[in-house]
């Protein structure tokens, strides 16, 4: 009879479930909502510059954590490459950020599911249907890995059909195949504008700089695939394809966007999502194919945008509760977080980690605008401050492995930018997590800073306070551990799990 102390997770993710995952991950509310947002903020130029750089940033990120996550399969990735390449003091203080920014992501994700419904049922409650949303991801979480896998790769692959769908009809218009446009050519994208507002670029380098964090929060979750490679099938195959198939993919998508998005619509359209206010706007994937003379279409593109934002919170469950089963097993959460079930699901982390999702049902008294906004704004930094993490480990990762006198040679994927990618994510990060929401000292409130910039202090404080008390140090590179987890079992390490 099987143990719980037996039980560990199962590796029921295939090849395909990889690849979905790593792209449809990030495709979510961050294109189709907040897109919106962003060109009206930034202009369409400034808006294609944010997402650009951000690109890069996710680009060099995943080939770092590829490395890793080829060489190291392990449960826990993020937390696990930070205690065994920088400090444990580190891997706790990410943990917790990483689950939380997660936990909060499938609360976004809830919110942005009620805003789209009322594209349908414009009175309708928002807290109902946010329980509505909860108990299917809850459903499909607490079942196999494999369900899972399955779940989302079939959402992933609605996004990137419809996504692909969506640019096909929006050439068409731009070339002038298909009528009802509302565009004048490219006017949008010359500086010329004047009053009407149609400059590509809008409050110059401030105005990027201030949408780097939307940029950061639609680009979230593509690290996931470091953190499934431990429920991978073939992991040492698996990881270097998705990680290499998933930025050309991702540029496209978003860029794409972004361009025929801003050719076809002004910035100065008042039906553009403005998360900063109450009211509630159609997704801009709605309103060119309504401007397309679609109707029905725009609907249908609602209900797709829907299984969208499923998706996404559906892979932000799965993170969330995977990092702290991890973080229990090795104690630094409640041991109650670690218990597996027969299907080697951590059932008490996923329930957890949706009563942290829950307060998306309090979003209809502050409005969904508002709640969505902070929920973003709250995921956006613990997800930078996670490539970060993952960026950092990277470098040292590479200079341990040297100095014990290993041969690159020996590395089943390595990132082909080191150490400049790293270098470049980190300083990156570092200016988006402490510039990129400096609008909050303008008009100084505690609640827009609080969202904004608390987990800041409040990780710095978690960091010394363990250090403190575990009195952890900083890993030398002649200490790291580089043994991977079939040699681990051989061995009967189970602490390292």
């Amino acid at each position: 009879m099987e143990t719980q102390e037996g039980r560990v997770l199962k590796r029921g993710l295939k090849r395909r479930h990889l690849t979905m995952i790593a792209i449809g991950g990030s495709i979510g509310t961050g294109l189709f909502l907040a897109m919106g947002g962003t060109i009206r903020d930034a202009g369409p130029g400034g808006a294609m510059v944010a997402y650009a750089v951000m690109g890069i940033v996710v680009y060099f990120m995943m080939t770092a954590l590829g490395e890793m996550a080829t060489r190291l399969p392990i449960p826990g990735a993020f937390t696990s490459y930070a205690d065994r390449f920088i400090d444990k003091a580190w891997g706790f203080t990410n943990g917790w950020s990483y689950w939380f920014g997660s936990a909060m992501t499938v609360a976004a994700e809830l919110i942005a599911g009620a805003i789209i419904i009322k594209y349908w049922f414009p009175n309708s409650n928002s807290s109902l249907w946010a329980m509505l949303f909860l108990a299917i991801l809850l459903a499909i979480n607490l079942f196999t890995v494999k369900g899972f896998g399955e779940a989302e790769y079939w959402f992933a692959g609605i996004k990137v059909i419809v996504t692909i769908v969506f640019l096909i009809v929006s050439i068409l218009m731009i070339l002038g195949i298909m009528s009802g446009t509302g565009s004048q050519g490219f006017s949008n994208w010359t500086l010329d504008g004047g009053s009407e507002g149609k400059a590509p670029f809008i409050h110059g380098i401030g105005g990027i700089v201030g949408i780097f964090m939307v940029a950061a929060f639609s680009f979230s979750n593509t690290e996931l695939v470091g953190l499934s490679a431990a429920e991978s099938e073939n992991p040492r195959k698996d990881v270097p394809r998705a990680v290499k198939s998933i930025f050309l993919r991702l540029i496209i998508f978003y860029l794409g966007t972004i361009f025929v998005v801003g050719t076809l619509i002004p910035f100065t359209e008042p039906t553009l999502l403005d998360a900063a206010e109450d009211n509630v706007a159609a997704s801009p994937f709605t309103i060119i194919f309504q401007r397309a003379g679609f109707a029905a279409a725009a609907s249908l593109m609602n209900a797709v945008i829907l299984t969208s934002v499923l998706s996404c919170g559906n892979s932000s469950m799965y993170s969330a509760s995977r990092t702290l089963q991890h973080m229990a097993k090795r104690g630094d959460a409640p041991r109650f977080f670690a218990k597996l079930s027969a299907n080697g699901v951590p059932v008490r982390a996923i329930i957890v980690t949706a009563c942290i999702a829950a307060t998306a049902f309090f979003a209809s008294l502050i409005g969904d605008g508002v709640a969505y906004t902070a929920a973003y704004y709250l995921c956006g930094i613990a997800g930078v401050f996670n490539w970060m993490t993952i960026s950092v480990a990277h470098y040292r990762f590479r200079r341990g492995w040297i100095k014990q006198g290993r041969s690159l040679d020996e590395l089943e994927y390595k990132s082909p930018f080191y150490p400049f990618g790293s270098w470049f994510v980190i300083f990156v990060c570092i200016i988006i997590c402490l510039g990129a929401n400096y609008w909050v000292f303008s008009d100084f409130n505690w609640f827009d800073f609080i969202t904004c910039y608390a987990i800041i202090p409040l990780s710095i404080i978690m960091f010394f306070v363990y250090k403190k008390v575990k009195k952890t140090k900083w890993v030398k590179y002649e200490d790291m551990d580089f043994t991977p987890p079939e040699d681990a079992d051989k061995k009967n390490i189970s602490a390292l799990y």
